[in-house]
C-alpha cells in the first residue's frame, strides 16, 4: 500500500489553486465559463513544457493558466523564456472542470524504465505514476541527460543528493530511480504527504521550501510542480475513466 496518504489525489487535483496562492500578490484568475477548455502547450527554451488552457501578456511576462478550467491558477514566466505555443490535442468537458485535461495518449514510460520505476515504488511506498511523471519532467526518461546545473540521469540526481542517497553512479538507471524515489519518500515524509511541497523541494531544494513556506517565488520551479502535477493527474484520469468503461 502506497503512503501518498488516501487523498493524495484530492490533494494534487486541488493544488492549482496552492499555486495560485503562491504567484504574484494581486493576480486575476480565469474566468469560469461552461465551454469546454482547449488545452494547448507552451514549450520553454529550456525544454521543459506547461500545459495551459489562457495566456495573457502582462508586461515582459506571460501569465499561463494550468489546464483547469475554472480559476486553476496560473503561472507567470518571462515571455523570452518561451520558445513557441502548440495547440493541444484535446478539450475537457465541463463535467471536468476543476481538474487538468485527459488525453486519449498519456505518458507511457518506456518498459525497461517503467520495471525501475514499478520496483523502486513499492520498496519505498511511492505512487509508481507519481515517480514516473517526475522521471517524465525531469528527463523525459534520458537515463544519459546532463544539465548545465550537473543534475544526472533519470531523475536528475545533484552529485552531492546522490551521494548522500548513496549513488555512486547517477548515469546507471537503476541506481538512479532507486536514489530519487528514496529522496521523494523523504520528502514527503518530510512534509506530511503534501505532494506540492515535496515537489517544489525536489526541484528548488527543502531550504528553500521551508524559507518560504511553501513553493518559492521562482518561475522555473512553479512551472515544474504545476507540469507534474498535470501530468499525474491526466494518468489518474485516464484510469478512473479507463475503469468504468464498459467491457465489451
Amino acid at each position: 500500500m502506497f503512503r501518498l496518504v488516501s487523498c493524495f489525489i484530492i490533494t494534487v487535483l486541488l493544488a492549482a489553486s496552492a499555486l495560485e496562492a503562491a504567484s504574484a500578490r494581486g493576480g486575476s484568475v480565469a474566468p469560469a465559463g461552461n465551454r469546454p477548455e482547449v488545452c494547448q502547450t507552451a514549450v520553454l527554451r529550456n525544454g521543459f513544457t506547461l500545459q495551459y488552457a489562457r495566456r495573457e501578456v502582462d508586461g515582459a511576462a506571460t501569465r499561463l493558466w494550468v489546464c483547469a478550467d475554472a480559476g486553476a491558477g496560473y503561472v507567470e514566466i518571462p515571455s523570452e523564456q518561451i520558445e513557441r505555443f502548440e495547440q493541444g490535442p484535446s478539450t475537457v468537458p465541463p463535467a471536468l472542470a476543476g481538474a487538468p485535461e485527459t488525453t486519449s495518449g498519456g505518458m507511457l514510460a518506456p518498459d525497461p524504465i517503467k520495471k525501475l520505476i514499478t520496483s523502486a515504488a513499492a520498496r519505498h511506498e511511492v505512487d509508481p505514476d507519481f515517480v514516473a511523471s517526475v522521471i517524465k519532467a525531469e528527463s523525459g526518461f534520458n537515463p544519459k541527460a546532463v544539465s548545465s546545473k550537473g543534475a544526472r540521469g533519470l531523475m536528475q540526481l545533484m552529485p552531492q543528493t546522490a551521494a548522500s542517497l548513496g549513488v555512486g553512479n547517477a548515469l546507471n538507471p537503476a541506481a538512479n530511480v532507486e536514489g530519487g524515489t528514496k529522496y521523494l519518500r523523504q520528502l514527503l515524509d518530510q512534509y506530511d504527504g503534501d505532494a506540492v511541497k515535496a515537489l517544489a523541494a525536489y526541484n528548488a531544494g527543502p531550504q528553500r521550501v521551508e524559507h518560504y513556506g511553501g513553493i518559492p517565488p521562482y518561475q522555473e520551479t512553479r512551472a515544474y510542480v504545476a507540469r507534474v502535477i498535470d501530468d499525474y493527474n491526466r494518468k489518474k484520469l485516464e484510469q478512473e475513466a479507463d475503469s468504468h468503461a464498459p467491457s465489451r
